[in-house]
This record gives C-alpha cells, structure tokens and sequence, in this order.
C-alpha cells in the first residue's frame, strides 16, 4: 500500500514493520562468531511481535539459496548492513556525551535499544520520539522483560511529521544545553519537504556543542529498486508481505543532507556503508543495503 501524508502504523505494519525488520537482521549480527555490536534486546522484542517469520528470521532459521547470499534480503547481507550501521550510531553517540553533548535524541527510535544497553555518560538524558502504537509497545515489553534503561530515558509518542520539538521540549528537553541526535533509517519515509524541516528543527534546537548523525540516501529518485521487489518477492513466498519501495518517498529535489548542514554552519564529515564495511572487515554485498547509504556525523 502506497504511503500518505497523514499515514500511521503499529510495530507490524507499513514502517513500523521495518524497524522489527532492522532489529531482526541485528539479532543475528549478535550471535555473529565475531560479532561487531551486542543488542541483547533484538531477539526478544522481535519474538514479542508475534509475526512468524520476523520470528524465524531473528532465530536464524530463514535462510537463503546460494545465489541469493549476496543480495539484499539475504540473513548475512542485512545482518552485516544493520551491524555498521548500529555500531555507527552507538559510536556517534558515546563520543557526542563523551564531548558534553548529553541530551540524545532518537528520532523515530522504532525497536532501538541504545537506552537499555549503552554505558551513557553520567547525566545522559535519552529522549526516544515514535509513533504512539511503536513506543508504547517497546516500553511495554521491554518493562515485560525486566529491563531497565542504563540512563533516564524519556519515551515521547509523536509523529515526526507533526509538531514534534514543543512536544520534545514540554517533556524537559532543553534547547539551551548541547545534543546529539541520530537519524537513522529515517529519511526514505518522510516526504521532501518533511526532510528538510526535520534537519532545520534540529539546527534551531541545537546551541554550539551539539551534533547530529544522518543517514540518507543520494539521489533517491535515481534509486534502483530492483534489490527490493526482489526481497519482497523472497519474502513473501516465505509468509511475509512486505513491500519496502511502496514505503519510500522518492521525489526529486530532496536535500542531501551533508550539504544542508554544511551550509549551516555544521562541521561535516561523511562515510558510506562499504566504508563502515571495509572497517569491520565484513563483505561488501552484490546489491547494498539502500544503495550504499551515506553516514553523515555533523558538529556545531
């Protein structure tokens, strides 16, 4: 089903269905031989979905054909992808709080456990913005479960489309102390002019001192989408229909978002998910997750 402005999900469906995607290719990073990051949480809340094949996927009991290992929906391929991509973002995080930046901000924070399982700098304050049904679900079972965040975290049920700051600031953030914020697997969802505030209500919540990681795709209008009706295909012969190119918003035009915070006066340097691959001595795939996406870590 294509998207819409005023859309909304639950944790098993349309977007909300790819953030239990992400943490099930992260639930197989972690039992990896020589794993990158540990995310004891994966596992668990995917299993707590419900939905049979995220399920397997996270136990490791879908897998692939030969001539499928090295294209995008392959266990290893996404795995691997998702496994950069978390250890990008846990490292951005630890060296903004380590820098005095310790307001952190995940948007759209979907099945993200960075709350529950990094060692913040004292006085950290978490804040997790989602969609209602997606925060009070992870809250919920995670509470089911025993765990309890490494620092205070701060769940706020918002839709990033809306007026999401005053929503962040009435539950105590405070816009004259530094930040770091992640956007993560985030972008492709929001319509252009969405992107573009999105980065420019981060600029004015932000004082000198803060920073912000992006994850973006280049050109997504030029995006080849075959990776994905080719998943989607597997997918669904194995139960599961899920069709990620419907998801994105792919219009011309969109801000490339080292440029953005560039011309805005942010420290900028960027990385690619074969770099972060080539880093971890992990295999470059085929076909990449998102085409080879762009990580941005910005400083103000």
């Amino acid at each position: 089903m294509a998207r819409t402005d005023n859309d909304s999900w639950s944790i098993a469906e349309s977007v909300g269905a790819t953030a239990v995607m992400v943490a099930a290719a992260r639930a197989i990073a972690t039992k990896a031989e020589n794993p990158i990051i540990t995310d004891q949480f994966a596992e668990p809340l995917v299993q707590a979905v419900g939905v049979d094949f995220w399920s397997k996927f996270a136990a490791g009991e879908i897998t692939v054909g030969e001539e499928d290992e090295k294209q995008f929906g392959s266990p290893s391929v996404m795995a691997n992808s998702m496994a950069v991509r978390t250890k990008f973002f846990d490292e951005f995080f630890m060296a903004a709080g380590a820098a005095g930046a310790l307001q952190a901000v995940i948007l759209a924070s979907g099945l993200d456990s960075r709350a529950y399982r990094l060692s913040w700098p004292d006085g950290t304050t978490v804040y997790e913005l989602d969609q209602p049904q997606v925060i009070e679900f992870k809250t919920t079972t995670l509470s089911r479960l025993g765990a309890t965040p490494a620092t205070t975290r701060v769940a706020i049920p918002v839709d990033l489309r809306h007026d999401w700051p005053k929503t962040l600031v009435d539950h105590g953030f405070d816009p004259s102390k530094p930040s770091a914020w992640s956007v993560e697997g985030l972008t492709p969802y929001l319509p252009g002019e969405s992107e573009r505030l999105l980065y420019e209500r981060i600029d004015a919540l932000s004082p000198q001192g803060s920073w912000a990681a992006v994850e973006y795709i280049k050109n997504i209008h030029e995006l080849d989408t075959s990776q994905y009706t080719h998943a989607a295909q597997r997918f669904k012969e194995l139960g599961l229909d899920l069709d990620m190119d419907n998801l994105f918003y792919r219009e011309p035009g969109r801000s490339d978002a080292a440029e953005w915070f560039a011309e805005h006066n942010w420290a900028t340097e960027t990385v690619t998910t074969d770099d972060l691959l080539n880093a971890s001595g992990l295999p470059r795939p085929e076909q990449r997750q998102f085409n080879n996406a762009t990580y941005l870590t910005s400083r103000k």
